[in-house]
């Protein structure tokens, strides 16, 4: 005779990021009983740390912006670059649900996406776009409409927010980086609006001016709310529940108690990969090793991945991240994603040596790969050293390093990996490389960088590489020479946002078992589920893009609804 439930709901969703918090909502509007369960004592995952950019092809947002996109361009582009493993079924549905999505989601929630003229990441290939408008960033919302839910949502990530604190909106950044006119006053509204906050701001850090992740998961959550959908925090998932070769539940640790929660309809895993998981990390990912330096929340431990595999779900890709070059600073539990300073004039990266190895402008994905593998094969670029000049630090930021704050006011856990000279050979000889071969690799970029020329590498080139350099700077907005002592250095390591191999999944986002077959009741997304971008990083979103898409289509799917 099976045990009792506890509770019985018809979805249960496992993780609390955009994708599961979708997944849910559509869900409720499917007129299912939905509940999202969260290990952690805050809410929104690594989405709500976010920029919360969306990778979505065609979307209503684009043809408004005047840019006519189609989805075998986005087909074409994507299954170039997508490992030979994926699906085409599998690319197929992303790209042709990812729109329809965006509408959904545009008229029941109040989150407000706009298209971007953000460049592809590899926009010169067949079905790219260069001039952008497939990444989709969302517009603040007001957090007080949360109530008290918005004192456990998740902080932006460092890199995505000032000072730690203060939220900003991916224009807002390009207003401070460049200090366009009137930034200081731009920059005091900002920060009274925060510090002004009464009697909030006696209580809480927290920014209830919701932007870019805060923005997206505070949207999902208000709208959740509104549907009665509860989330529990604190209660990770033990085990998925088996009957006749069908997930009908799981044991979930609530209130220091295990509880049966029944499914009737079915259980969608969306808990993240398992970035925060050393051994996981050393067993399936070698090239990515340090789990201190990926930039996942302290959750992402492959729970979710590993209950699927105790009911004998296949996996695909584990030796796969969403690759970066991170800055990380001592005591901090997560490293920095690193996007705009590589691109910027002034700057250059080199191995321990000294020598320059890559194009710093790359996509942080790219980038990141290229450290790793270089590591892998030469034990030099982790860290590798990201070098700039007197005229570059007092421009523009570099990680936690701002151009405003001079060296002494800056904690000392910065300052203790600022390195600095008042030459290039004072500099190498803080950094431990071999002067003669820096001043060397400095020398030959700088008589390039005077032309805007890179012939080692081609940085500023591409269409990408383009558009975080600095617009004021020509013939290149990415190159300048390094010209203006002291000189300074950072360290920065191959590290990633997330892993991105996990369960295989199908079209409809279910989870394949040993026999090739679906496992009927269970559904994964997001970072536990193999992404359909196999190991490639196509543009900006296309980690969340497909989360919140696959979220859509499982949970169209378990309510049997054809919902667009």
């Amino acid at each position: 005779m099976n045990e009792a439930w506890d509770k019985t709901v018809d979805v249960l969703v496992v993780g609390s990021g955009a994708g599961g918090m979708l997944a849910a909502l559509v869900a409720a509007r499917n007129h299912a009983e939905a509940l999202i369960i969260e290990k952690e004592p805050l809410w929104g995952g690594t989405s709500a740390t976010s920029g919360a950019g969306i990778w979505i092809p065609a979307s209503d947002q684009a043809a408004a912006a005047g840019f006519h996109d189609n989805v075998e361009d986005a087909f074409t582009y994507v299954r170039a670059l997508s490992a030979d493993n994926v699906p085409d079924e599998n690319i197929r549905a992303y790209v042709e649900n990812a729109a329809k999505m965006l509408r959904w989601m545009g008229a029941n929630t109040e989150i407000d996406y706009h298209a971007f003229p953000y460049p592809d990441y590899h926009a010169e290939n067949p079905g790219g776009s260069p001039t952008g408008y497939r990444t989709h960033m969302p517009l603040p919302i007001d957090g007080r409409k949360l109530g008290k839910d918005v004192r456990t949502l998740r902080f932006a990530s460092p890199a995505a927010s000032l000072f730690g604190y203060l939220n900003w909106h991916f224009d807002e950044t390009y207003i401070l980086l460049f200090r366009a006119k009137g930034w200081p006053w731009h920059l005091a509204k900002s920060l009274a609006r925060y510090w002004f906050d009464w009697p909030f701001r006696f209580t809480s850090r927290k920014d209830r001016r919701l932007t870019l992740g805060n923005a997206l998961a505070g949207g999902l959550r208000m709208a959740l709310n509104k549907a009665g959908v509860p989330l529990w925090l604190d209660s990770p998932l033990v085990e998925l529940i088996e009957e006749n070769g069908q997930v009908t539940g799981a044991v979930v640790r609530h209130q220091n108690r295990n509880l049966r929660v029944r499914a009737r309809k079915g259980v969608v895993l969306a808990a993240g990969g398992f970035d925060k998981n050393q051994t996981m990390r050393d067993a399936n990912a070698p090239l990515y090793p340090n789990a201190l330096y990926s930039g996942g929340t302290s959750g992402n431990t492959g729970d979710a991945l590993r209950a699927g595999q105790a009911l004998g779900a296949e996996t695909m890709n584990l030796q796969s991240t969403w690759a970066a070059p991170v800055f990380y600073v001592p005591g901090e539990d997560r490293g920095r994603l690193c996007t705009i300073e590589r691109a910027l004039p002034g700057s250059l990266m080199v191995n321990q040596k000294g020598e320059r190895y890559l194009n710093e402008a790359a996509s942080y994905h790219i980038t990141g790969q290229q450290m790793a593998r270089r590591e892998r094969e030469h034990g030099d670029a982790s860290p590798s050293w990201f070098v700039f000049d007197h005229t570059y630090r007092h421009s523009y930021p570099v990680g936690p390093l701002y151009p405003i704050m001079p060296d002494w006011a800056h904690p000392g856990a910065v300052r203790g990996i600022l390195k600095k000279g008042r030459t290039i050979a004072e500099l190498a000889e803080a950094i431990g490389a071999n002067p003669v071969q820096l001043e060397a690799t400095i020398a030959r970029y700088n008589t390039h960088a005077a032309k805007g020329e890179d012939p080692d590498f081609h940085r500023g080139e591409a269409a990408y590489d383009k558009m975080y350099g600095d617009p004021r700077v020509s013939p290149n907005p990415c190159l300048r020479p390094l010209d203006k002592g002291p000189f300074y250095a950072m360290p920065i390591y191959p590290g990633d946002i997330g892993t991105n191999g996990g369960l295989m999944t199908d079209a409809l986002a279910r989870v394949i078992g040993a026999d090739g077959q679906p496992i009927t009741g269970l559904h994964a997304i997001g970072n536990c589920a193999a992404s359909a971008m196999g190991e490639s990083y196509p543009g900006a979103g296309v980690t969340i893009g497909p989360a919140l898409t696959f979220g859509y289509i499982a949970a169209n799917h378990l309510t049997g609804s054809n919902a667009a």
